[in-house]
């Protein structure tokens, strides 16, 4: 039987924590910082196995698989126990629970994560039932999603969140689903994972802010939920509440869903994106919109994408960070606020084993294992220890 569904209209209670409320506005100069960039924590102690960033708070595993937060806690989205701004962090707090954890994901104002034994928490905002565990009562700390599947990835859009299972790959999604991004053929929100329409196994799955992309073991793209900018790839501008082939006949093997747009990279390297282009996220050297996968400029061949709010960054073959797209607050951490409609190098020469793209900031994740992270810092998503926006890759501080 089907569980229980849960259907919350509270937009009057919402307070989100929203990936662009102000436009973003095109700076041609780099602002006078409060703190010169020199003056950064030392770097961390903390060896990182991945680091995501969410919409003011950011994430990340340690290599001896601990889980670590900071940022905004106003709905409990750094798991220490806490509901209170007054516990904002601006360096790594620790989650609780004592839980070991294999990949986070962190977007709007949750968190979730898998655990070593393939079990899946969550904690943090739960207005439409995107922690999964059957309720829509916040949490801040860890609580487990509903049923007894294991899972191997996990990914947190704005208000929903969804899963591949193990070991058979299916997806499943829960939370928010006023466009269909849950993609089980309904509107209707759910508070404990819903299987995806179409039984496909998946290789690769992100959430964006109202969709959902996936890549299947096949190497095909799908996309589902809200499609008004052409984020879904499919050549429309309609939604769709199950999935949609993406359009070109291209062979993804990941993809990685924004705000607003989408972008994937091939099984021969080459990065494509689509969907809303106003601040250069695209790539391709126009701030157009693009219904179907258009070619991100320069020729770079890439390992990852990670697509933000408005900015996408990645990873070369080569290790080397570039990113592109708005730029305000410095996310694409080349040293200045100048949007980019190409692909910029990130500056300070680091090698990128990985990077996980934010709202207004960054993070990533050294060949060293140093977790670094750029971009807006008024609540420390940053963690170096300071409120002071980064313009370049800085060192997340140690643990306070």
């Amino acid at each position: 039987m089907r569980n229980q569904r849960l259907l919350v209209l509270a937009a009057s209670a919402l307070l989100p924590i929203l990936v662009g409320c102000r436009d973003d506005v095109e700076s041609p100069t780099e602002p006078t910082l409060a703190t010169p960039y020199a003056a950064v924590a030392a770097a961390a102690s903390l060896s990182f196995l991945q680091v995501t960033g969410g919409g003011a708070h950011s994430c990340g595993v340690t290599t001896d698989n601990r889980a670590y937060c900071w940022g905004e806690n106003h709905y409990g989205q750094l798991g220490d126990g806490t509901f209170s701004d007054a516990r904002d962090r601006v360096r790594p707090g620790a989650v609780v629970g004592g839980l070991e954890f294999v990949q986070l994901s962190a977007s709007g104002a949750h968190t979730c994560g898998v655990t070593t034994d393939r079990r899946l928490y969550c904690w943090g905002m739960n207005f439409y039932g995107q922690l999964g565990d059957g309720s829509s009562r916040h949490q801040a700390s860890p609580v487990a999603v509903a049923g007894s599947r294991q899972f191997r990835l996990v990914e947190v859009g704005q208000h929903h969140t969804c899963a591949l299972s193990y070991p058979d790959n299916q997806a499943y999604c829960w939370g928010e689903n006023f466009s269909g991004q849950l993609g089980d053929g309904t509107r209707t929100a759910d508070s404990v994972p819903v299987a995806v329409q179409g039984g496909r196994a998946f290789r690769s799955l992100s959430a964006g802010y109202a969709h959902t992309c996936a890549v299947t073991t096949a190497y095909k793209t799908f996309c589902w939920g809200t499609n008004s900018d052409g984020r879904l790839g499919d050549g429309t501008s309609s939604n769709s509440s199950q999935p949609r082939l993406v359009a070109g006949g291209h062979l993804f093997k990941l993809v990685s869903a924004g705000e607003l747009h989408t972008c994937a990279v091939t099984t021969t390297d080459r990065a494509f994106c689509w969907g809303d282009g106003s601040r250069g996220q695209i790539g391709d050297g126009t701030n157009e919109l693009r219904l179907k996968p258009k070619a991100v400029a320069g020729g770079l061949t890439f390992d990852r994408l990670s697509a933000g709010f408005r900015h996408t960054c990645g990873e070369t073959s080569a290790n080397q960070l570039y990113c592109w797209g708005s730029n305000r607050y410095g996310q694409l951490g080349d040293g200045t606020t100048v949007f980019r409609r190409t692909p910029v190098a990130v500056a300070g020469g680091l090698r990128f084993k990985q990077v996980g793209a934010g709202t207004y900031h960054t993070c990533g994740r050294s060949s060293g294992d140093v977790a670094y992270c750029w971009g807006r810092n008024d609540i420390g998503q940053v963690g170096d220890g300071t409120t002071t926006q980064r313009l370049r890759p800085t060192p997340v501080a140690a643990p306070q």
